[in-house]
């Protein structure tokens, strides 16, 4: 079962802890917090997952904030992450296909429970494309 990094702060918390228990039985978590609704800095939390994918310790994975804008801003300060904020199924399908992403931010506060699933679904399931995308990735670093 691949193991998939997830954080978020204090205004994901919720969303996490659904996402996890949802997709408990198709991807092992693990769980960098925060662990409760008080307050913290989500930079702290973008900074643990990208630490885990520098380290090798996972390849992908998830962060949570309030509107996913903030947390993804701090992940794609590191130059091997590759955070798209995603709102929608069809984002997260294409940030897989063309961008390679490797991380995915959701904004808690913006899309409902039901959707995040979906793209939580479509993002772990698809496949980066490769080929004419390639040159564009290498870019990025």
């Amino acid at each position: 079962m691949e193991k998939i990094a997830i954080a978020c702060d204090h205004g994901g918390y919720e969303l996490k802890e659904a996402i996890k228990k949802h997709f408990s039985g198709k991807f092992n978590f693990i769980d960098l917090g925060t662990n409760s609704t008080d307050s913290v800095d989500y930079p702290d939390f973008a900074q643990k997952l990208a630490d885990s994918i520098i380290d090798g310790a996972i390849n992908r994975g998830i962060l949570i904030c309030g509107t996913g804008i903030g947390i993804s801003i701090a992940a794609n300060r590191y130059k091997e992450i590759r955070a798209a904020n995603c709102s929608d199924v069809t984002m997260a399908r294409l940030t897989r296909q063309h961008n390679d992403a490797n991380v995915l931010a959701l904004g808690a506060r913006i899309i409902g429970i039901e959707v995040a699933y979906d793209i939580v679904d479509v993002f772990l399931n698809t496949k980066y494309e490769g080929g004419r995308h390639n040159k564009r990735i290498e870019k990025l670093s």
